[in-house]
C-alpha cells in the first residue's frame, strides 16, 4: 500500500512539474517577439590566418605564427586592405576609417536582413546600434537613415562599450523594446571593425591575442512583436524570443575591455577569462532554465559567441555540451575570426538557415566586458 501511494505521489509531482513549466512558457510565450530574419556583411579584403598575423604586429616570429596557427580560425575579412595598415597614422585617421567602412557594412547587413525577412525599411519602428570599436557622433545608425530609407522618426538606441556581449545584449534590448510595443518592427546592427584598434608596436600578450583572433564584419537581425501579423501566411517565423538574464560579476572590471589612450583602443583581456565560463556559466544557464521549468536536457540548440578556442572548450565543459552543439559558433570563428558583438549574430543567421525543430528551445548567450554574461531564451 505505501509503495503504491509513493508511486501516485512521484507520479503526481511529476505531472504538477510539467504543468508548472508548461505554465511557465505559456506565460513567457504571450507577447513574445519573432526573429524572422537576419545577415552578415564583410568587405571584400579577405585573407588567411597566416597573412594577417604576419601583418599587424611587428612580433611576427615563429613562435607566434605557431600559436596563430592554433586560435581556429582560418581566415578573416578585414576593414582596409592589408597594405593600409602599416600607414594608419594614428588613432584619427584609424577611426575616420571605422566611420566609412562601418557605414556600408552596416547598410549592407541592415538591407539584406530586412530583404530576408520581407520587410521594407520604412517599416522599421526602433534600430538598436551596437559597437565597441570605433566612435561616432552622430552614430553610425544615424548615418543610415537616408542612405536605407529608414523613416525619420525612427526611434534609435546606439550602445557603446559593451565589448563581446553586444550582440546577446542588443538583442535582449530588441526583446524589452518588443514586449512594450508589440505591433513594432526592431533592427539590432552590430558593427565591429577589431582590426582598426590593432597597435603593431604592441606586443604584450593581449594584443598578439587580439592579432591571433579578431577579425571585421557587421550583422543584423530583424524581430518583429508578437501582435505584428506577418507579410504572407507562410512567411517563416523565427524563434520566439522568451526571456532574456543579464548578470554583471562583481569586482571583474579589469578582466576584458579597452584601455583607452592617445593613440587608441589598447586591449585589456586576462588569462581569466576561459575560467569565468568553468566557474559562472552553468549557474546562470541553470538559473534562466528553472525560472520556466526547463533544464539543459530541454536546450537541443546553443547560439553561442565564439571568443575564442578556450573559450568554447570552458562553454563546453561547463554544460556538458556535445562538440557538434557549437558546430556553428566554431565554424563562424574558422570563417571569421571573433568579430566581437557580431560573431554571435553570425551564429544565429546560421542557425536560422538550418531552421530548428519546431516546438524546440533554444540558449543564445555571450559574454564580455564587465565581467558580464547576457543569456536569451529561444522557442522555435
Amino acid at each position: 500500500m505505501n509503495r503504491r501511494r509513493n508511486a501516485i505521489r512521484a507520479l503526481s509531482m511529476t505531472v504538477t512539474t510539467h504543468l508548472n513549466a508548461a505554465e511557465a512558457i505559456a506565460r513567457a510565450s504571450g507577447g513574445a517577439p519573432h526573429i524572422v530574419g537576419a545577415a552578415a556583411a564583410f568587405t571584400p579584403n579577405r585573407y588567411r590566418q597566416d597573412e594577417v598575423a604576419r601583418e599587424l604586429t611587428e612580433a611576427a616570429g615563429p613562435e607566434f605564427m605557431r600559436f596563430a596557427a592554433t586560435t581556429g580560425v582560418d581566415q578573416r575579412s578585414l576593414a582596409l586592405p592589408l597594405s593600409r595598415y602599416p600607414k594608419l597614422s594614428g588613432f584619427t585617421e584609424a577611426n575616420d576609417a571605422y566611420i566609412e567602412v562601418a557605414v556600408d557594412l552596416g547598410e549592407q547587413a541592415v538591407v539584406s536582413a530586412l530583404a530576408d525577412a520581407g520587410i521594407k525599411p520604412h517599416e522599421v519602428d526602433t534600430i538598436v546600434m551596437v559597437s565597441s570599436t570605433g566612435v561616432a557622433a552622430p552614430t553610425v545608425d544615424a548615418r543610415l537613415i537616408e542612405r536605407i530609407g529608414l523613416r525619420p522618426n525612427i526611434k534609435r538606441l546606439p550602445l557603446f562599450g559593451l565589448g563581446c556581449v553586444a550582440g546577446a545584449a542588443g538583442m535582449a534590448r530588441v526583446h524589452d523594446y518588443l514586449r512594450g510595443y508589440p505591433g513594432d518592427v526592431a533592427v539590432l546592427l552590430s558593427v565591429e571593425l577589431c582590426s582598426l584598434t590593432l597597435q603593431r608596436d604592441d606586443t604584450s600578450i593581449p594584443a598578439l591575442i587580439g592579432v591571433s583572433l579578431f577579425g571585421d564584419g557587421a550583422a543584423a537581425v530583424v524581430a518583429v512583436g508578437a501582435d505584428r501579423a506577418p507579410l504572407h501566411p507562410n512567411a517563416y517565423q523565427g524563434p520566439r524570443v522568451l526571456a532574456t538574464q543579464s548578470r554583471v560579476l562583481p569586482s571583474t572590471a579589469e578582466v576584458m575591455g579597452w584601455r583607452v589612450g592617445s593613440s587608441g583602443f589598447q586591449l585589456v583581456m586576462s588569462r581569466d577569462v576561459p575560467t569565468m565560463a568553468d566557474d559562472y556559466l552553468a549557474e546562470e544557464v541553470d538559473g534562466l532554465l528553472a525560472q520556466h521549468g526547463l533544464s539543459r536536457d530541454d536546450i537541443s540548440t546553443w547560439v553561442c559567441h565564439p571568443g575564442g578556442p578556450k573559450v568554447l572548450d570552458s562553454i563546453e565543459n561547463a554544460l556538458g555540451l556535445p562538440a557538434a552543439a557549437l558546430v556553428h559558433s566554431r565554424n563562424s570563428m574558422r570563417d571569421n575570426g571573433n568579430i566581437s558583438s557580431a560573431s554571435v549574430l553570425d551564429v544565429l543567421r546560421r542557425t536560422l538557415v538550418e531552421r530548428p525543430g519546431h516546438g524546440t528551445f533554444g540558449v543564445m548567450l555571450a559574454m564580455g566586458p564587465g565581467f558580464s554574461f547576457e543569456l536569451l531564451l529561444l522557442r522555435w
